[in-house]
């Protein structure tokens, strides 16, 4: 199909130069509304304005512009059909080969501080997505851009093949523009809901960011995906620095080490398996902590993903160069750190340049069978105030501080979920069980030795005493955990006979 007349009608006007340059020395006829034909104009390019095909000056304030039949006719007619362009000749109308058209930038708008509405509601676009449709639908005879990242690509189409665009990019450039009024449509429809924690309806806009390797296994193809609109997103902001191609699992993995990390203030260390800690620590130096989640359990640490808040020094990088790393997430190294960690071909070293606050009131989803479970994200954290001893002991300075630290970790364990830390260190996580009990004895034994003295942290209450006796037998000091079980007179008298100190947070954090 060869491209003779071009409508073009955009907001952004990234690159339209360039681009309406090269139609025009393609012979391409320009036409445009009123705000792009002053911006082409300016460019030195000739140009038709629609007001000349239609006989109708622009209404409303510019509401009604291209929502004519001079319009839609010439961009819906099949030219393989005859009636429909006997009917374009009865009526003296022209064909429009290529539609170039982008939306008014409804989502920037919406998100701007102290917006109006009336502002938000007029660049709600109208004519823009009719005539995006239009074109789309009738991709056997005409092409439709949305993207001006696609401005070079079609030129070089049109140049190497005498001004024709192919039958498959029609189609998929179809494709696209039914998925830019679709999550256009879907900004809108959220803005009219968001004063509903759940509305009834939603629609997801969501872009392809990589393709991935493969999934959580290798038979399984798999992508990344961001939701459009969004502040920021897992990779957003982030340089990898080295190492090959990030996978399904290493993405999974980076969202807890990353959250982890980034929820305390001194040096921090997060080092995770299988999307869970297996070992978290603070420090003076962030050598320091990462030393320390390391010595929770070097064992499980093997091939982990490793995230750190703050700078990877050069003796910090030599050192987890010794070590089976699959990814490193840092907010910056040194030079000798890179060149040290370079030497591990398969260590992706990710570099977060992202100083971006997350969206107010994101939502956790999660697929399930035939539909998607919504919740509001767990970003709540209990401080000391708000905590209660329950037990006649009350927890030392020290022992407060390991208290907070190992409920701040326990959040990020899959329920049922049981942390064990000494000296702002875990020594042992026991995480996953179907047991809570059981979840202890693990803890208990992966720290070993290192129980006595240590504090435990339960992300959901105790249904019964013998998790807690089974702490206590192993050495453990004070116990942090929600309460608000049937039994939780016996669990506190369990802890009163032992002598050891045990808070209440009053609200659980399961990670299922």
């Amino acid at each position: 199909m060869t491209i003779k007349r071009a409508l073009i009608s955009v907001s952004d006007k990234n690159g339209l130069a360039g681009f309406a340059a090269g139609l025009h020395e393609l012979g391409v006829e320009l036409i445009s509304t009123s705000g792009t034909e002053s911006f082409l104009t300016d460019a030195g390019l000739p140009v038709t304005s629609v007001e000349q095909l239609t006989g109708s000056a622009e209404m409303l304030g510019g509401r009604v512009k291209t929502l004519h039949p001079h319009i839609h006719a010439a961009i819906l007619a099949r030219r393989n059909h005859e009636e429909d362009m006997a009917s374009l000749e009865r009526e003296g109308i022209v064909p429009i080969d290529l539609v170039v058209c982008n939306l008014y930038p409804f989502r920037h708008v919406a998100r701007r501080r102290g917006v109006t509405e009336p502002e938000v509601i007029a660049n709600i676009d109208v004519g823009g997505p009719a005539m995006v449709r239009a074109a789309a639908k009738n991709f056997d005879s005409v092409a439709v851009v949305t993207d001006p990242e696609r401005y070079g690509f079609l030129l070089d189409e049109l140049r190497t093949s005498d001004g024709d665009l192919s039958d498959e990019t029609r189609r998929e450039l179809a494709a696209e523009a039914f998925a830019h009024t679709a999550g256009y449509d879907a900004a809108i429809s959220e803005w009219f809901s968001e004063t509903e924690p759940f509305a009834d309806r939603i629609v997801l806009d969501l872009a392809k960011a990589a393709d991935l390797p493969y999934g959580e296994n290798p038979h399984q193809r798999a992508a990344y995906y961001v939701e459009v609109g969004a502040r920021r997103h897992l990779l957003s902001m982030i340089e990898q620095l080295g190492g090959p191609p990030l996978t399904f699992n290493n993405l999974l993995d980076l969202q807890a080490a990353r959250s982890i990390a980034a929820s305390f203030q001194l040096p921090a260390c997060a080092i995770i398996k299988h999307a869970t800690p297996c070992g978290v620590a603070v420090g003076a130096t962030i050598e320091e902590a990462y030393e320390r989640a390391l010595d929770s359990d070097p064992v499980a640490a093997f091939g982990g993903v490793i995230a750190v808040n703050r700078p990877v020094s050069a003796e910090l990088g030599e050192r987890l160069a010794e070590q089976v790393v699959h990814v490193l997430f840092a907010p910056s190294y040194e030079p000798e750190a890179v060149e040290a960690l370079r030497q591990k071909p398969t260590l992706r070293i990710l570099e977060d340049r992202e100083r971006r606050k997350a969206s107010p009131g994101e939502r956790d989803l999660r697929r399930v069978l035939g539909g998607v479970l919504m919740q509001d994200r767990d970003t709540e954290t209990e401080d000391r105030d708000s905590m209660q001893v329950v037990s006649v002991a009350a927890p030392s300075e020290q022992e407060w501080g390991d208290l907070q630290f190992a409920w701040r970790v326990c959040k990020f364990v899959r329920s049922n979920a049981i942390v064990i830390a000494r000296d702002l260190a875990t020594v042992g996580i026991g995480g996953g069980d179907v047991s809570r009990v059981d979840a202890v004895r693990l803890a208990v034994e992966k720290a070993g030795g290192r129980n006595q003295g240590a504090v435990l942290a339960s992300d959901a209450f105790f249904p019964f005493d013998d998790g807690p006796r089974t702490a206590v037998a192993a050495g453990v000091r004070a116990i942090i955990q929600p309460g608000g079980s049937k039994r939780d007179d016996e669990v506190i008298a369990a802890a009163d006979e032992a002598g050891i100190a045990m808070v209440f947070t009053g609200r659980r954090h399961f990670l299922h």
